[in-house]
């Protein structure tokens, strides 16, 4: 099972989200930690005052000064859970018995330190208790031992658990609403900083993206330090791509140039003296042809961008339109072009007329009685739409229309390269030609270029 998003921006969210939340529960134990120590004190210093007077009732020969303990008493009040005893080796007084202190006393907290006091020797500092008694109330208590000449007196005072761990209740339900407001803005702040922090990002893919179209030729260096290696590196491919492609397309140029000038001449020839009585050599020669422009096409267009002049269309179809309908005069097709004045797409002229060109043409070849030319603009695509009223393409066969040199009907003058070259020529900018069934009947050829 994956428990890591796929998405850089996933990944950070929940890192984010992890390590805040552990930063909130140890931040409500730590605080939770301080309070009680705040809470204990407080009690520890009201046991050290009672242990105080408690220890001055205690004589050098280890008996209870009766009438000091007797005026001192009201101070610890019956039924307040507050309790006191002194176990001297001659006497015992105190609240409540020894034995009601039962169950397991928890060790001191530290070891007990003697020191030595100014009139009485050696006196124990408080130490603190943890316990309960018969009736199961739990108890915190300090501990003092007082030196006396018949033996150690054990001097105890304690209070109820309950009075330190209610504030420290009443606390928390304040305290956790506080770390989930806490929480909640710094999720907020994470979100704000994902937003800010992923941006150069999306501009960075927005950058490539018109690369990729033509609209620019190099990524901005003007990018955060941690994305400037990656700048250059894509630059630098950048580069590479396109003298690598200017290479080959002008090997590819120049070889079909050099083949373009001997067909001409042996198509002249065969034009001459009877020598293709049957006109077998020459639609071979149509076909060589064929394929030349076909690569030379494909040479000519600048996949790797660069930027591309805007072309109008409305211009341009209108053009190929009014040419097309002189070469097909002894056709009865009506065309009807609906484009918006203003609409343009960035492309190279020459690539726009032999896109257009092959499908126009191959749609004046196959219609019936009309033909229309729409084009609109949505979502950043310019979209060209050719429709005819012919006999259509199955759909089980429309790839292999658009494979180069795969003729699908025998019978007319064309040599099957018209829909590859604009297919090829339409991806290598960006774009794509899709061919369906249109309306009514017949073949609709959809060409989509970035705007």
């Amino acid at each position: 099972m994956r428990l890591m998003p796929q998405s850089l921006r996933g990944r950070l969210l929940l890192v984010a989200t992890f390590a805040t939340g552990a930063a909130l529960i140890v931040a409500a134990f730590a605080i939770g930690h301080v309070l009680e120590r705040f809470v204990i004190a407080g009690i520890d210093q009201r046991l050290d005052a009672s242990l105080g007077l408690m220890a001055s009732t205690v004589r050098g020969d280890g008996s209870i000064d009766e009438e000091r303990l007797t005026a001192l008493q009201p101070g610890f009040a019956p039924d307040s859970g507050w309790n006191w005893r002194i176990d001297t080796p001659r006497a015992h007084r105190g609240s409540i018995d020894a034995d009601q202190f039962t169950g397991p006393l928890l060790p001191p907290r530290e070891p007990e330190r003697r020191h030595r006091g100014r009139d009485e020797g050696e006196t124990a500092r408080p130490t603190p208790l943890d316990g309960q008694l018969s009736d199961r109330t739990r108890f915190h208590a300090r501990r003092m031992t007082v030196p006396t000449s018949a033996g150690p007196a054990v001097l105890l005072a304690s209070a109820p658990r309950d009075l330190v761990e209610r504030p420290i209740r009443g606390a928390l339900t304040p305290l956790l609403g506080t770390l989930a407001i806490l929480g909640a803005v710094l999720a907020l702040a994470t979100l704000i900083q994902l937003h800010i922090g992923l941006k150069p990002l999306d501009r960075l893919r927005r950058t490539l993206a018109a690369v990729r179209s033509g609209q620019d030729v190099r990524v901005p260096d003007d990018q955060p330090r941690e994305l400037l290696p990656l700048t250059r590196e894509l630059n630098a491919l950048l580069d590479q791509n396109a003298a690598q492609l200017a290479n080959a397309r002008g090997h590819v140029a120049n070889l079909a140039h050099g083949l373009k000038t001997p067909l001409a001449s042996l198509a002249l020839e065969l034009r001459e003296g009877g020598r293709d009585p049957d006109g077998t050599l020459a639609a071979h020669v149509a076909r060589i042809d064929g394929a030349i422009r076909h690569h030379l096409g494909r040479a000519r267009a600048d996949s790797a961008g660069g930027a591309r002049p805007r072309v109008p269309l409305a211009p341009a179809i209108e053009g190929l339109v009014a040419a097309l309908s002189r070469i097909h005069a002894d056709r009865p097709v009506t065309a009807t072009v609906s484009v918006a004045p203003d609409l343009s797409v960035g492309i190279d002229p020459h690539d726009l007329d032999e896109l257009l060109g092959n499908l126009l043409d191959n749609g004046w070849r196959f219609a019936a009685t009309r033909i229309a030319i729409d084009a609109a603009a949505q979502g950043g695509i310019v979209r060209i739409a050719i429709a005819d009223d012919g006999p259509g393409i199955p759909a089980d066969r429309r790839d292999a229309a658009m494979q180069p040199g795969r003729r699908l009907d025998e019978v007319s003058d064309g040599h099957g390269f018209g829909l590859s070259i604009a297919r090829e020529l339409a991806e290598l900018h960006g774009g794509r030609l899709i061919l369906a069934e249109a309306a009514g009947g017949g073949l609709i050829a959809t060409v989509e270029l970035p705007d």
